[in-house]
Parts: structure tokens; C-alpha cells; sequence
């Protein structure tokens, strides 16, 4: 049987749960990240979110700018984000982060929270955004950080997340995070670790001219 390199299956079974354990681990740390993100924002920006669960950023920080289009490749995850109640300048659709269908130079911005670790092909997920990015184009790239986490305890839970098929790709070191960023078109603005359920990056970069 081929393996479902992208856990596309795990992911539509954990659409049911999304919110609940968004809330139970990582609370301060979203609610933080709506702040940065919508201070980065402005009402002109087009903007588009790559692998945005159950739109919960792109529903708290719509106020911020002129249109956003929330997309994940969990036709689940977009069918729970569709019940929800959100405001009109928010569209969901389903995408693939490697074969996006926008034309190119189509947004100001592109916000891709806590997944390029998750991701098979991280560097191809960014090929993607800079195409289809404006010139001098803004990256919001929150991504949790596990490089450095070393002892029995981190060991332990990703181990057992592993098992409930939960992949984690790339395990960078903050440092080694901002780097792997600039190494793919961009050029890192700002970056900050937040406190998470694990250290959470939360990085701003510009598209390299």
C-alpha cells in the first residue's frame, strides 16, 4: 500500500477535534499570533492562507485587511471552517500548498501557520508562494520549532504522536528555521520564539527582489 506521505487521512479525521486541542494547548500562543499578524497587515492586502485548519486565524484577523482567501488540502478541515460564522471578506477553498491554482503575483501576503515542519516538500510549498506572491510580497511563516528539544519527554510525545499519524518532517532549530527562509526567497524581516505547547517561531519575511 502507498504511504500517505501528506497524512491527508489523519488530518480530515483530526478536522473534528482542531479547535478543541487548539484551545487546550497553544491558546495564548494563537491569540498572540492574531496580534503580530494583523499588526503586520493592512486594510489594502490581498491575502492568502496556506493550510488554515478550521480558519481560525484567518477568521480573528480579518479586520486587518481587504480580502482573505483561507485554504487547506483537508476537504474536511475547509468543511468545518465553512460552518462557522465568518466575515464576508473571507473565502475558503480547498488547495494543495504544492500545486497552488492562483495565477501569479496575485497576493500581498501569504500566511502559512505552523505547518512547513509538517510539510513533505517545505521547499516546493515555497517555490509556490513566491510565485504566486507580489513583488516584494510579505511571508507570515509561524512554524513550532522541535531542533533543540532533546530530552525523554519530547522524545516520548513525538513518538506517540508518530504512531497516531501525526509526521513531522523537518525539525529545525529556531535558528535553523530562519535560515532554511532565507535560503528559499526571502528575506527574514522579524522573528520571535512564542510559548507554545512546543517553541513556536513566529517569523515575517519579504520576497527577495
Amino acid at each position: 500500500m502507498k504511504k500517505d506521505r501528506n497524512n491527508k487521512n489523519f488530518w480530515n479525521r483530526y478536522a473534528k477535534i482542531y479547535d478543541i486541542e487548539i484551545g487546550r494547548f497553544n491558546r495564548s500562543a494563537y491569540s498572540e499570533m492574531y496580534r503580530l499578524i494583523s499588526g503586520a497587515l493592512t486594510k489594502e492586502m490581498k491575502v492568502l492562507e496556506i493550510a488554515t485548519g478550521t480558519g481560525l486565524i484567518a477568521i480573528n484577523i480579518a479586520d486587518s485587511l481587504q480580502s482573505i482567501v483561507a485554504t487547506d488540502f483537508s476537504p474536511k478541515m475547509i468543511e468545518a471552517a465553512m460552518k462557522k460564522r465568518a466575515p464576508d471578506n473571507v473565502h475558503f477553498s480547498v488547495e494543495n500548498a504544492t500545486a497552488l491554482s492562483f495565477l501569479d503575483q496575485t497576493f500581498d501576503a501569504v500566511i502559512i501557520s505552523n505547518a512547513l515542519h509538517i510539510m513533505p516538500d517545505p521547499g516546493v510549498v515555497l517555490k509556490n508562494i513566491r510565485r504566486v506572491l507580489k513583488p516584494n510580497g510579505l511571508l507570515i511563516a509561524p512554524t513550532f520549532s522541535h531542533g533543540h528539544l532533546r530530552d525523554s519527554t519530547w522524545k516520548l510525545n513525538a513518538f506517540l504522536l508518530k504512531m497516531i499519524g501525526f509526521e513531522t518532517y523537518s525539525k529545525w532549530k529556531p535558528e535553523e528555521y530562519v535560515d532554511f527562509i532565507n535560503q528559499n526567497g526571502f528575506s527574514v524581516q522579524t522573528w520571535k520564539v512564542l510559548k507554545a505547547a512546543f517553541p513556536l517561531v513566529y517569523l515575517e519575511a519579504k520576497l527577495q527582489e
